[in-house]
């Protein structure tokens, strides 16, 4: 008891500092120091602190309470997480100083506090703050501050060569036949470097920059190749002959990726001719493809690579383009399959999520909806035998969290179809409940059921045909199941599911690590996981991906998976197969090299 008492005491004095602070005009004050350069000062308006629905109506119908181009500050006094997506940009500060660069649902740090940017925002973000910035809020203007000093680049470079040690020491003590001389080699240059750059003020910048050059490359060898370790990559297929097709899967299997997740299904089309989709009187094929099947090109010249491929299917989701604009669009054919909110149940017009590309989604309790995909994936594989199948967007469209006053008005379920089966269950249309109603715990029950069934017989489908089933998963277990329905821990302990692919939006190595255990706490020893990665997707450094890779054979996870393809820059790449992706083999010399 004495314990909790402690506890509750230090996060009380915790907030009450950061309010204490916040109230002055100005948070952690900086003052550059003597014979400290500042190389760079910008400043940017904030939109907002620790916001409310109430308080910032930009953002009250977005995750987080952030609009479109706000930069808003989350201390503890929000609570524990910016509860963000990924669609922006976030830096967490510690005391005056930005410590780590994410991406979305940062956790706040109980002495620091996070710096969220969408849009312009973002942008300013990504050109004036780095990690070693100092930080400068000053409520009464409502401004933010970031310096870039020299002291920034030291500060980088030190960190930098105490993680590199870290793992240094991590797989020393894990991993016996690992050679790590060239690691030691490049970290001993690093050290020289700040050591000059400590002495040298003039030109600490450029010193620290080379320190930090030097521990990249440390970094880039001390995680050891792991011959059985699944290494995958999510591709969109914007690839339209045989001979791009074959370029791609080259670079792929060079890099030493071993499985690839094909966008199959996707926008409410499919890339191969499907007879399913014209049966419903759908579009036949996205006409991008017109003329050959990407599909069966992808899987034959894969296997021939020895690479695995996996059905990337976007279940619930049907594209972003209004259903008017063409007669063979899916909710243009049945727009009786359409999901409504609560706020519009009721609209003659189909509504589309704001929050999610102003996306448009289908009823999954509608049988006729579940009875569609299930025939379509069905077609896959029987027609393409992949690998495997990866659920997408296997839930409801995001609401908000259920301590915003509107949540229930952003719900959404309130379909034609489940409202009356709801209400000949319960004798209620669910359109008269609030979060205060006994039978709304039912009503979620009901929506989040329909999914899992659907992952049920899927999950049946693809076993009956020797196929395994992933589920991209939101790893926040508790948002995940309040605000999108998805209740992937039912999958896990009742073996629906062979794996999970959760998404670890972004590039701090601390917030993909609580994310994982999240995941790892929550799901059946049976149910596999594949850490997905998105570093790349949100231009995060080659070190980030680096460390998430490394947090990951920590927790011993079954492999990974990079968001996407398309921004597997060559950099990435050349990063990865130092050693990560491919053993290191020893030249005639005795140098070690990645093997290409």
């Amino acid at each position: 008891m004495e314990r909790i008492f402690r506890s509750l005491f230090f996060i009380l004095v915790s907030v009450i500092f950061c309010a204490n602070v916040l109230a002055q005009d100005v948070y952690a004050p900086y003052v550059p120091q003597e014979n400290e350069i500042v190389f760079n000062q910008s400043t940017y308006p904030i939109s907002a602190v620790d916001p409310q629905a109430s308080t910032n109506a930009s953002g009250a119908n977005y995750p987080g309470l952030r609009g479109a181009n706000q930069l808003v500050v989350y201390t503890p006094s929000f609570g524990f997480r910016t509860n963000t997506n990924e669609f922006g940009t976030e830096a967490i500060v510690t005391g005056d100083t930005v410590t780590s660069l994410s991406g979305a649902d940062s956790l706040i740090p109980a002495n620091g506090l996070v710096i969220s940017g969408h849009g312009r925002a973002k942008k300013w973000i990504n050109e004036n703050v780095m990690v070693g910035s100092k930080i400068q809020i000053d409520l009464e203007k409502q401004i933010i501050t970031s310096y870039i000093t020299s002291d920034t680049f030291l500060y980088g470079a030190r960190e930098k060569v105490k993680e590199v040690e870290n793992m240094m020491f991590y797989y020393s003590q894990n991993n016996n036949s690992n050679n790590l001389r060239r690691t030691e080699q490049n970290l001993n240059r690093a050290k020289e470097y700040i050591f000059r750059a400590q002495k040298d003020s003039n030109d600490s910048q450029k010193f620290a920059s080379k320190a930090i050059e030097y521990a990249d490359s440390a970094m880039s060898t001390v995680i050891p190749y792991n011959p059985y370790e699944f290494k995958g990559v999510w591709i969109r297929p914007t690839y339209h002959n045989m001979e791009e097709i074959v370029s791609v899967l080259d670079r792929i299997a060079e890099a030493g990726i071993n499985n690839i997740f094909i966008e199959t299904y996707y926008h409410g089309q499919t890339i191969f001719p499907s007879r399913t989709m014209e049966e419903y009187g759908f579009i036949k094929q996205n006409p991008e493809y017109a003329g050959f099947d990407p599909l069966r090109i992808w899987i034959t010249e894969a296997h021939r690579r020895g690479i695995k491929v996996h059905i990337w299917f976007e279940s619930f989701y049907v594209g972003n383009k209004p259903p008017e604009t063409n007669p063979r669009y899916i909710l243009a054919v049945k727009p009786e399959w359409a999901n409504y909110q609560k706020r519009n149940a009721d609209s003659e017009t189909i509504p589309y999520s704001v929050s999610e590309h102003n996306g448009y989604f289908i009823d999954p309790a509608n049988p006729d909806v579940q009875a569609f995909l299930y025939n379509l994936i069905d077609e896959i594989i029987l027609r393409y035998r992949p690998d495997g199948i990866n659920l997408d967007y296997i839930r409801y469209p995001q609401s908000l969290a259920p301590n915003y006053s509107n949540y229930d008005q952003s719900n959404w379920g309130y379909t034609k179809y489940a409202r009356e089966e709801f209400q000949k269950m319960y004798n209620i249309d669910p359109i008269e409940l609030t979060p205060s109603d006994p039978l709304w715990y039912q009503w979620k029950v009901y929506r989040a059921a329909k999914v899992s069934d659907f992952v049920r017989r899927i999950g049946r489908l693809a076993k009956m045909n020797g196929i395994t089933t992933t589920a991209v998963i939101f790893p926040n277990i508790q948002m995940a199941y309040d605000t999108k329905l998805q209740d992937w821990k039912n999958w896990s302990m009742n073996e629906y599911i062979d794996g999970f692919t959760p998404l670890l939006l972004t590039c701090d190595d601390k917030t993909a690590m609580n994310l994982m255990g999240n995941v790892l706490r929550n799901k059946s020893p049976r149910t596999k996981l594949y850490a997905g990665l998105f570093v790349t997707f949100m231009n995060g450094s080659n070190a980030d991906l680096i460390k998430q890779i490394h947090a990951a054979r920590r927790y011993d996870v079954n492999g990974l998976i990079i968001f996407d393809y398309a921004h597997l820059k060559d950099s990435y790449i050349e990063m990865l197969t130092q050693s990560i992706f491919r053993p290191i083999e020893i030249s005639v010399r005795g140098t070690r090299r990645g093997r290409r």
